[in-house]
């Protein structure tokens, strides 16, 4: 994304920011900056039709500019695609003020940005974010199984399923690599790697690892067919392409061949290392150890909107490893009253008590995980017992509890299965 203007007053943020999406991830930028009741302006076609003297009727097409004061945001993250509709705050002659309208945004097409409210500290990192032209997609996995894989780009803020493919094979296993099942097994190969190489572009992001990912040994089998295809001359496949691609792979285990075992593919050591760099890596260790601290019962792992903010008022989302894990989704609110509430306890811990704050996105995969517990979380400094009975002790009227869903603490490994499907 980048910055044409900005004019955003540091006393009170009033002002606005004009921006141009250049690459798809950008539309994500621009779906977490825009926020119901702020102005957007961009320009737009318009079907208008006129009425001749003799009753006749005729329309076209016009460009101009609207104005709208934002309802509601429809964002496709398998297309990039970012639908913007609201009312117009700004009459001209082809439409009048208070008409409803949808603005399509457009790589490419400059939009301007005026925050209803002021541009908060959350609006304005995330508008800092989107501007860094450092953040880039991290890397690719293949989730599979015998007969299925999932292809997906995982970038700093969003995990996008890319293509799915699905091949039957029979369920006779037979002897040697001449049997039936086994014949099979290599065209499914094929197909998925085939798949693979038209979604990436090596020459783009040469460096980006790609993750291979299966129960049991068929992420290992499809290495070894990646290798052998290199070796040799395979109808469809660029030689070239594949040693090139052959560096970047890494094997990694997961409970089945679906989208939802990523989670537990991206907190595996072997790739926490290799991307130890990324944003959510990070992210996915901290949702780890608070899903540790929580099986231990120690006091010191706590969700729950009431909850955390009782442990912030304490000073225990602090220095020394407190960390406030908070999803996006809460700064959407068409609610003002419930956006600067989330907004005052990110500043609160990260200006005041010198805690770290990861505003975790609710599309990717350890977002979703913190969805589950309400989309806020904290590691606190300290143990704290019985937060949640702590109302009526404190002597002041308690306020209504913020609906939960109770999440399943999981097994050793401490991460939990995302029962959700994903489609193309």
């Amino acid at each position: 994304m980048r910055l044409i203007k900005q004019n955003i007053e540091k006393k009170d943020g009033s002002g606005s920011a004009t921006l141009l999406p250049e690459e798809p991830e950008d539309m994500w930028h621009a779906y977490n900056l825009i926020r119901p009741t702020d102005l957007l302006r961009a320009s737009a076609l318009r079907r208008i039709t006129t009425e001749s003297a003799t009753g006749s009727t005729s329309s076209q097409r016009v460009q101009t500019t609207l104005t709208l004061r934002v309802t509601k945001l429809d964002f496709d993250p398998q297309a990039s695609q970012l639908h913007v509709s609201g009312t117009v705050a700004e009459e001209n002659k082809y439409v009048k003020l208070g008409g409803f309208h949808t603005l399509d945004l457009e790589l490419q097409r400059n939009f301007t940005l005026t925050k209803a409210d002021g541009w908060d500290s959350v609006a304005l990192a995330q508008l800092r974010e989107s501007i860094d032209q450092t953040k880039k997609a991290v890397c690719w996995a293949v989730v599979m199984q015998e007969g299925l894989a999932n292809i997906c780009l995982i970038t700093e803020y969003q995990t996008i399923l890319r293509q799915r493919v699905e091949v039957s094979l029979p369920k006779k296993r037979g002897t040697g690599k001449s049997s039936d099942h086994e014949k099979a097994v290599q065209r499914f190969f094929h197909t998925v790697l085939e798949t693979l190489l038209r979604q990436l572009d090596l020459a783009n992001s040469p460096a980006s690892p790609v993750l291979l990912a299966s129960p049991g040994f068929t992420a290992t089998s499809f290495q070894s067919y990646i290798k052998s295809a290199a070796s040799s001359s395979t109808p469809g496949i660029d030689v070239k392409t594949l040693k090139a691609l052959l560096p970047q792979l890494l094997v990694a285990h997961s409970a089945s061949g679906y989208l939802h075992s990523l989670a537990e593919v991206l907190a595996s050591p072997a790739v926490t290392a290799k991307l130890s760099d990324t944003k959510f890596a990070r992210e996915t260790q901290l949702m780890d150890r608070f899903y540790e601290l929580l099986r231990k019962d120690d006091g010191r792992a706590w969700y729950g909107p009431r909850e955390i903010e009782r442990a912030v008022e304490k000073g225990a989302v602090g220095r020394g490893g407190g960390v406030l894990l908070i999803s996006n989704s809460l700064f959407r609110s068409q609610d003002v009253a419930v956006r600067r509430r989330w907004v005052t306890l990110v500043d609160k811990v990260k200006d005041d008590e010198g805690g770290e704050v990861r505003i975790l996105s609710s599309v990717h995969e350890s977002g979703k995980r913190l969805e589950g517990l309400g989309g806020v979380a904290a590691i606190l400094t300290f143990p704290i017992e019985d937060l949640d009975d702590m109302g009526g002790e404190e002597g002041g009227e308690d306020v209504e509890e913020d609906e939960v869903v109770q999440p399943e603490v999981e097994g050793v490994e401490g991460r939990e299965t995302i029962h959700e499907e994903f489609e193309i």
